[in-house]
């Protein structure tokens, strides 16, 4: 098999979650043990970093790796989903797997792993771990894919874990309140290993500190430590932090989710140092700045166009589109235009009432199965008093705001990853 027939076979004879929803999830833990043990469990050979959350979880993950990369660790990232190239999901300092790894690898073990039926997701965190231990990483930072208690990136005993924030997001699988969520998250947590939690609300908080101290784990609550001081953006687009200890911070992330996200990452990099991680204060502030360049990082308030100015973000659910709809009223436009498409097993509705009324909307769908059909969210959008057109594809869709907008007006793009991920793909 070539690369993309081994992608096709990757995504057919192993259901892919971003396109078909729930009937590609497995509960628990039980063929990811299997494929650990048959390859000699890869991960216990580097050291790990865990991030979990509803939220900002890849924002901080690839900035950790950023961080770590600058000060010379051999760093591998594993993310999801991945948004132009199935290889943006499994890097070593930056660099996508390779196209022969990938093929190399399911032709030697597809005999061993078919019995299994392994997921999709199973599978390829079996190579990432693989590839990690066959190119000697010194550390890998391991975003959860889903939740995190049964996500099978869980099996890693990290040196640090990090749960970023806590919204309504899969609540097929991880519950319907904010504390069933978070007991989900908090599942990541291993005796006695330090965890740093982003933001909580008063049903999460508890939930965490109850877990914390069932398994003797080290808490902190970025939040309280109040790491960064003020944000503000500068003219290029990008995040100036002030803080306590490293003075001005330049963020290449200009979202204003970024704030509490930075929060973060500066406590969890406080703990990574005492555990005698040596990391600069020159590395720490390159790794904010070159963070897309290092780690190649997409899809977070992107700029893809200026006059009109065009901007994608892959915010996806209440939480993440509440920094979006809270920054386009800060951004400087005559009109706005927003292109939008969303998968079916979002609350729809609820981010929907909270997008701007006197946008333009352009109604679209992503090219996966999950993908809400464009007359649909069209008609949900009237609903919550919306107004547009609808296209059949994000293409199409751009097209007729870029032919209706002004030079002084603004083009927003998002609402799904997938949407995002059709748009780089135009533009790559």
């Amino acid at each position: 098999m070539n690369y993309e027939e081994t992608l096709d076979y990757l995504f057919t004879s192993a259901p892919l979650f971003q396109n078909i929803g729930k009937e590609a999830y497995k509960e628990g833990l039980y063929t990811t043990n299997k494929l650990d043990t048959f390859f000699g469990h890869p991960h216990r050979s580097f050291k790990t970093i865990h991030v979990a959350g509803t939220n900002g979880k890849g924002s901080c993950s690839h900035t950790i790796a950023a961080i770590l990369q600058k000060a010379g660790y051999k760093t591998g990232l594993f993310t999801s989903p991945h948004l132009v190239d199935f290889r943006e999901r499994i890097r070593v300092d930056g660099k996508p797997i390779s196209k022969e790894y990938v093929v190399d690898f399911v032709e030697r073990y597809r005999d061993t792993f078919e019995p299994m039926h392994p997921s999709f997701f199973e599978l390829t965190t079996a190579m990432a771990f693989n590839y990690f231990k066959q190119k000697r990483v010194d550390v890998a930072v391991i975003e959860v894919g889903l939740g995190g208690r049964l996500d099978c990136t869980n099996i890693i005993t990290p040196d640090l874990s990090v749960i970023t924030n806590i919204s309504f997001d899969h609540i097929q699988f991880l519950g319907d309140t904010l504390a069933k969520i978070a007991y989900e998250k908090a599942g990541i947590m291993k005796e006695g290993i330090p965890v740093v939690i982003g933001e909580t609300t008063s049903e999460t908080k508890e939930v965490f500190i109850t877990h914390a101290n069932l398994v003797k784990s080290p808490i902190i609550f970025a939040e309280e430590e109040k790491r960064v001081i003020s944000a503000d953006i500068d003219n290029s687009g990008k995040r100036v932090y002030q803080t306590k200890e490293l003075g001005t911070v330049i963020g290449e992330l200009g979202g204003l989710c970024q704030l509490k996200n930075t929060n973060t990452i500066l406590s969890a990099i406080a703990v990574l140092q005492k555990k005698d991680y040596k990391l600069s204060e020159e590395d720490i502030k390159f790794g904010f700045a070159n963070v897309c360049e290092l780690t190649g990082l997409m899809g977070r308030w992107q700029k893809i166009g200026d006059n009109p100015k065009i901007i994608c973000d892959t915010g996806h659910n209440i939480g993440g589109i509440s920094y979006i709809v809270e920054q386009l009223k800060h951004e400087k436009y005559d009109n706005l235009h927003i292109v939008i498409g969303m998968v079916n097993d979002k609350d729809i509705r609820g981010v929907l009432n909270i997008l701007p009324k006197d946008a333009k909307y352009y109604f679209t769908k992503a090219s996966v199965k999950r993908a809400l059909h464009e007359t649909e969210i069209k008609k949900l959008a009237e609903q919550a008093g919306l107004h547009g057109n609808s296209y059949s594809d994000v293409h199409t869709a751009l097209n007729a705001a870029k032919e209706a907008a002004k030079e002084t007006d603004m083009i927003y793009i998002g609402g799904s990853s997938f949407i995002v991920a059709d748009l780089l793909k135009i533009h790559d």
